[in-house]
């Protein structure tokens, strides 16, 4: 337990370090007004897109190196970063350029209000440019992780994030002798702390005094690793991507229900996604343990990883859900202190999705565990299935053709996550995911 708590923990800071991005872009831009907060959000709801199909190739990543240093093979883990770094240069470079161009038809296709359409045109733009070095980010932290150590990335994060806090308020205001740049100003200021960061950690694996070393003689793209990324990283991407859309989508029904409703269910699945933030830091610790289990022929300790990750994440939800079944309108007031209607709704959402989230942190280790075997096509399924084969239709179906309103939304939450759990559960005990992958083809 020890060992997954040591490496969990650095993941879950490092997730909410990276949240704070956008959060603190927002928080700025909100003291110019509600044309300005828009930007980032536009933007991110774009950016998400290219950030999943980079946090895929990663995943693969972290997957290959995990299994090298499973097997001792230095030299692979090694080869692997030479790949990865290949592989992301070659996308973000792709995506920084094409990207820069698309912004206006992107922002045009979105109907992008007028008032808000230059100043989220040339943010956008910006991000994109800086994209490299955002996918630097996710190379060295998807490299350290594959070898286990967690720290030095949530370090690099917490000097990115510091220095983003400092250049915001400068750069957007014009403070001393900074120009004020406004919303430009903080693209620019987002893109400059993801720069520093991301050469801090390129930097750190060009040393390679943290066990896994940059070389430039595994920088010469090999067809057969690359290929290999893409069929564990692509599956990964796409469940993502199709989960991303099939959120957008249900917030869309909700929406037709009135701004009471919109409340309850924006401020249950923050709520939500805080108790989940755990769940996501032991599942992608179960990816490295499993990887590095599986790559030195250790099925046992594979195994043991996974019930040690479902025991302490099912523990801590059952807690955390607990308190949310049983005192749901108290979270709920903490942000909405004075509608009664809300609260009411929120109580109703809790009561009916607390139990089902203790299912779905359960089914998080579980992806984890695959993600690590290299099996990611699993994931993929069960993520798409989880909102467009039963949340967004029984959604639908019990709120409007049934006329459940929004407690049939919430009810289509609790069946998603409690079908697609047991399903991942039964995919899990098959074993299949143990020899998906070819030891040899690593």
């Amino acid at each position: 337990m020890k060992t997954l708590l040591v490496l969990a923990i650095p993941i879950m800071m490092g997730n909410f370090l990276q949240t704070l991005y956008n959060l603190i872009d927002t928080f700025y831009l909100g003291k110019l007004g509600k044309a300005a907060i828009s930007a980032p959000v536009i933007t991110f709801n774009v950016i998400f897109v290219i950030i999943a199909i980079g946090t895929g190739l990663s995943l693969a990543g972290t997957t290959l190196i995990s299994q090298s240093k499973g097997k001792g093979d230095r030299e692979k883990e090694d080869f692997y970063l030479g790949q990865l770094t290949v592989s992301l240069t070659a996308f973000a470079l792709a995506i920084a350029i094409i990207g820069y161009f698309a912004s206006e038809p992107i922002l045009k296709l979105l109907k992008t209000p007028q008032d808000t359409f230059i100043m989220t045109r040339s943010y956008m733009q910006i991000i994109f440019l800086g994209s490299p070095f955002m996918f630097g980010m996710f190379l060295f932290t998807s490299a350290f992780q594959g070898i286990g150590d967690t720290i030095t990335p949530l370090k690099v994060q917490g000097i990115a994030i510091l220095l983003n806090i400092i250049l915001d308020p400068l750069f957007i205001f014009g403070i001393g002798p900074f120009p004020k740049l406004g919303v430009t100003g903080a693209a620019i200021a987002t893109v400059l702390s993801r720069s520093v960061g991301s050469l801090i950690g390129i930097a750190l694996l060009v040393r390679g005094r943290h066990g896994i070393k940059l070389r430039k003689k595994y920088l010469k793209p090999s067809g057969k690793a690359i290929k290999l990324m893409f069929e564990i990283g692509i599956p990964a991407s796409i469940g993502n991507i199709f989960a991303s859309i099939g959120f957008t989508v249900l917030q869309g029904i909700v929406n037709t229900f009135g701004s009471a409703v919109v409340a309850a269910f924006g401020v249950g699945n923050r709520i939500v996604s805080l108790f989940n933030m755990p769940g996501m830091g032991i599942g992608r610790a179960v990816t490295i343990l499993v990887g590095q289990s599986l790559g030195a022929e250790n099925i046992k300790r594979a195994k043991q990883s996974v019930k040690m990750g479902v025991l302490v994440i099912g523990t801590f939800l059952t807690i955390g859900m607990t308190l949310t079944f049983f005192y749901g309108n108290y979270f709920v007031k903490f942000f909405i202190p004075n509608d009664p209607e809300v609260l009411k709704l929120g109580e109703i959402l809790f009561r009916i999705i607390s139990p089902s989230v203790i299912f779905f942190g359960i089914f998080m280790v579980i992806s984890g565990a695959f993600q690590g075997a290299g099996d990611t096509k699993p994931v993929m399924i069960l993520s798409i299935v989880r909102l467009w084969g039963i949340r967004v239709p029984f959604a639908y179906i019990l709120s409007k053709t049934l006329h459940m309103g929004a407690t049939g939304i919430w009810l289509s939450m609790f069946l998603s996550n409690i079908i697609v759990s047991i399903w991942g559960l039964f995919w899990f005990r098959t074993g299949r995911w143990i020899t998906y992958l070819d030891r040899e083809r690593i």
